[in-house]
């Protein structure tokens, strides 16, 4: 018998599995276990969204929508960019609309990279994008930006820009960060958009966060280099829509219209009902990621008082819902090794530092998308943990 899998896309064996979600899922089967792992936020999608939906669905908008996305939701967006990040598109020629962030990371990616280009992509970070540019053919390049407290700066940037030369097609630019919670200022993003202006690089910004900013204005560098960003965003952390799989992409107007291509053939469009539900959340729900807020600045501060208080050293979070802790020095160092040790004897699951890259090792992100009281339980058990630990 043949084995056709030693005959598949070559690219595809630089392409590891998503261990986040693989561990996610082993943790799971532990009973009694609380869950500090997936950014999933244990809010409901606001009444007034999921009734557009409904209503959506009641009237027949089932069938297919605009591979582009709808007129409605597509002025929705470019007004919601205007007025929030004080940047401009025009939603009929540089706006798309995807079935979340993933599949417009993917489908820029796709577009962009040929074989052997290099993409930037600064650690600790999500893991689809090193994947996304396997897929694509391209060589991704971790940078390490553990040194500068996990903040991406010129001074880290340009050695990597220095190596590869006309090699670097993109960087990624993921603000705020996940896993790290770092958020950076317009004056930090406007430095390196220096950095790159003029040359034959992409902007990948992935500002999927960009509602949960916690200290002073949000930034975006799509404002600072709008003629070689593109802008992926979405609605599933600040609008509690995870599961609705709902996003957008924005870039000049001939980039759109490439990477549409590859949008178009994968996946068609994005449901229409869907649709209606973001445009409703865009226009009337500006201000229904005010409560999630709030809860999440609680939560982080009692996670980060009690991780401190058991010798974890926090760097400390300005956006999204995350806090990145260095191991304490009396732990085991090895990231995996304590995460499964502490999910199998603290009954706490926290992600392994290593698996967001470079710079994440000895370090556990801890997610805060979880109700406060599970919190507290999961910081009374490891804090005992860590105390049986020290003797």
């Amino acid at each position: 018998m043949v084995d056709m899998s030693k005959h598949m896309r070559d690219a595809l064996n630089n392409v590891p599995t998503q261990k986040i979600f693989d561990f996610s899922q082993y943790t799971s089967t532990i009973d009694g276990i609380v869950q500090l792992t997936i950014g999933e936020p244990d809010f409901n999608t606001p009444e007034h969204i999921k009734k557009a939906g409904v209503q959506a669905i009641e009237n027949n908008r089932t069938h297919y929508a605009p591979q582009r996305g709808t007129a409605g939701l597509l002025s929705a967006i470019s007004d919601y960019l205007n007025d929030t990040a004080d940047v401009q598109y025009d939603p009929k020629t540089e706006i798309l609309v995807t079935n979340g962030v993933t599949e417009g990371a993917f489908a820029a990616l796709s577009d962009i990279v040929n074989p052997g280009d290099v993409v930037l992509v600064p650690t600790p970070t999500f893991s689809i994008y090193t994947a996304d540019v396997a897929i694509a053919g391209g060589i991704p390049v971790e940078v390490d930006t553990s040194a500068t407290d996990f903040r991406l700066t010129p001074e880290v940037l340009k050695p990597y820009l220095d190596k590869y030369g006309d090699r670097v097609k993109a960087i990624v630019v993921v603000n705020p960060s996940n896993p790290t919670g770092v958020a950076m200022n317009q004056k930090e993003l406007d430095a390196i958009a220096d950095l790159v202006r003029g040359k034959n690089i992409f902007i990948l910004a992935d500002e999927i966060y960009s509602e949960l900013w916690y200290d002073g204005q949000a930034a975006s560098i799509a404002k600072s280099l709008p003629e070689q960003t593109i802008l992926v965003n979405g609605l599933s952390k600040s609008y509690a829509m995870t599961g609705w799989r709902i996003g957008y992409l924005a870039a000049p107007k001939d980039v759109v219209s490439n990477i549409f291509k590859v949008h178009a053939f994968a996946v068609t469009d994005v449901a229409t009902f869907v649709q209606d539900a973001a445009e409703e959340a865009l226009r009337n729900g500006r201000k229904d990621y005010q409560p999630m807020e709030k809860a999440y600045i609680e939560r982080r501060d009692v996670m980060e008082a009690a991780l401190k208080k058991m010798g974890w050293q926090c760097t400390a979070p300005q956006g999204a819902f995350y806090i990145f802790a260095r191991i304490p020095s009396f732990l085991e160092q090895d990231d995996e090794k304590l995460a499964y040790d502490m999910a199998k004897n603290a009954k706490v699951a926290a992600t392994p530092g290593s698996y967001f890259g470079k710079g994440g090792e000895h370090c556990i992100r801890f997610s805060y998308a979880t109700a406060l009281d599970q919190i507290k339980v999961a910081m009374e058990r490891l804090a005992k943990y860590c105390a049986d630990r020290q003797h």
